[in-house]
């Protein structure tokens, strides 16, 4: 909620039994804004990850109730204390009607289990996928089996690779155990392609490289499946297994059909009229803030009853409309808050609504002070924004609208709906998609994310979904493939990018775009370089 007011050492001295309500918001606002990954444990236990969960407090009548909801549960708890610890707080709760306290902690999201007993269970994972394999593959010689780091190479403890050989011929192996985390199962495909590539570079001519077989889990192959068939099979050949760990097996996945999957889209609607029906609240909120921020600050419909402020991409206020009790009278809900959770409008807060913003405005503007939270927050939103407001610096082919941005396109999966949120959606002036990745660091699943997004909108545009949904309303859209752009600041584009990109099929047209380092100040394409079929 706020930045940059006291040290941690300032905190920690401020904890005290006797904390006033408003102290107690500030101490826990400051840590949720330094650690936007932070996760609330309860007896060890992760009960919210707050990258996807949604938190809310309130300081009324001398009381800091804090409410944390998900998918899975909702908690609403009274704060009594907080104490500050390294990368953590604790804090001691009150439940409604229990005179007991309770503590919760609120960590800064970093993996929580000790790395030696990772490490003992990837081993353990590694000897029962040698097993695995000797049963699955027996005319085949297992060779350099490891899941030892290489991190000069980007090859992490999490996979297990090696060689699978028989006679001339030689797949590169990398399997992903069930103890790994999604994000590590749905990275597999990149680190697989990466290890082919080394095998390949490496191998002395020994033998021949044939492919690259993935295992992952079962029940988590969706993800993989669905991006195979968009790999160029004039490269290399491409198998996925599912893995059951338990009973030490194996099976052969069959790429998805192109176009098999369903994703769907939510309905567009029109932002000015959602603007419009806000226009009470936000003028009050508009009236609170310093005049260089009210001048700077973007006013944008999140959805038909929900409007936001933002400045430079990070939304730091937000008005809902709902009905009231059991009228159909409208009723606008006033929140605030520069990170994962969000404090209502009233008039005790209303003094700390007022000196986030003077933080904001102080902090979060080009050239200021870099190691601010405020100023660090969310750089690939401050990016997106830069962009949003300059497309025709990325590509004079580009409309400056409309344009979409964090469009929400969810697909089934063996989880249920796998959502997914698209930096920019955008078109040509020929009435071309363009879908618009954007990173701020060097991210190595960037191509592979981009091309997530990327299957989703050339089948939502196959089926004629966009123009059903009210996208792009008066442009005749054309029939050929979407554009991908990679954008990135040239500095951060991850070496690994072009080996990823070189490995996808030739059907898909690309685009890696290099601006430069200063694009807060203004936005400078310095490089780019395209796919054989751009343009086609």
């Amino acid at each position: 909620m706020l930045a940059g007011m006291d040290s941690t050492a300032t905190r920690a001295a401020a904890a005290s039994v006797q904390q006033p309500a408003q102290e107690l918001a500030r101490l826990l606002g400051e840590f949720l804004l330094e650690h936007p990954q932070a996760q609330v444990l309860e007896d060890g236990r992760v009960l919210f990850d707050l990258q996807i969960a949604h938190s809310s407090l309130t300081t009324e009548r001398d009381r800091c109730l804090w409410h944390l909801w998900s998918e899975e549960r909702n908690l609403v708890r009274t704060i009594s204390s907080v104490r500050v610890r390294k990368d953590s707080l604790r804090i001691e709760t009150v439940r409604f009607g229990q005179a007991k306290p309770q503590a919760l902690e609120l960590v800064s999201g970093r993996e929580r289990s000790a790395p030696s007993t990772r490490r003992a269970g990837r081993e353990r994972y590694l000897r029962i996928f040698e097993r695995l394999l000797r049963r699955e593959f027996p005319d085949y010689t297992i060779d350099s089996l490891t899941v030892s780091p290489d991190l000069e190479n980007s090859f992490g403890p999490g996979y297990v690779r090696g060689l699978l050989s028989r006679g001339h011929s030689t797949w590169a192996i990398l399997s992903a155990g069930p103890d790994e985390s999604p994000a590590t199962v749905e990275g597999i495909l990149t680190l697989g392609v990466l290890w082919l590539a080394h095998c390949r570079a490496h191998g002395g001519g020994r033998s021949v490289i044939a492919g690259l077989k993935l295992f992952v889990p079962d029940g988590q192959t969706q993800f993989t499946r669905t991006l195979l068939p968009w790999f160029n099979p004039r490269v290399a050949s491409w198998e996925l297994y599912g893995v059951e760990a338990k009973s030490e097996m194996c099976h052969l996945v069959p790429p998805a059909e192109i176009g098999l999957a369903q994703p769907r889209l939510v309905r567009a609607f029109d932002p000015a009229s959602a603007i419009e029906r806000c226009r009470g609240e936000l003028d009050r909120l508009l009236g609170l803030l310093p005049p260089g921020l009210r001048e700077l600050s973007e006013i944008r419909a999140n959805s038909p009853a929900e409007v936001s402020l933002a400045l430079h991409g990070l939304e730091y206020a937000r008005v809902r409309q709902g009905f009231t009790g059991n009228s159909f009278a409208l009723n606008g809900e006033v929140t605030f808050g520069a990170g994962p959770h969000e404090t209502p409008l009233t008039v005790e807060t209303e003094s700390l609504f007022c000196e986030l913003a003077r933080q904001l405005w102080e902090h979060r503007r080009p050239e200021k002070d870099l190691r601010n939270p405020l100023y660090r927050l969310q750089p690939e939103r401050w990016l997106e924004s830069v962009i949003r407001r300059s497309l025709e610096e990325i590509d004079p082919a580009l409309c400056p609208g409309p344009v979409y941005t964090q469009v929400a396109a969810a697909s089934v999966g063996e989880r249920g709906l796998m959502r997914g949120l698209m930096d920019l959606l955008a078109v040509t002036r020929s009435g071309r998609l363009a879908v618009i990745e954007v990173k701020a660091d060097d991210d190595l699943q960037l191509p592979l994310q981009a091309l997530d997004y990327w299957t989703r909108v050339r089948e939502l545009q196959r089926q004629g979904t966009l123009s059903r949904q009210g996208y792009f309303q008066g442009v005749e859209l054309s029939d050929a493939p979407p554009l991908l752009y990679l954008v990135t600041p040239v500095l951060r584009l991850h070496p690994a990018t072009d080996t990823v990109l070189s490995h996808l099929s030739p059907e898909i047209p690309w685009q890696v775009v290099g601006v430069g380092e200063d694009w807060r100040t203004r936005l400078r394409v310095i490089t780019r370089k395209r796919a054989a079929c751009w343009g086609t």
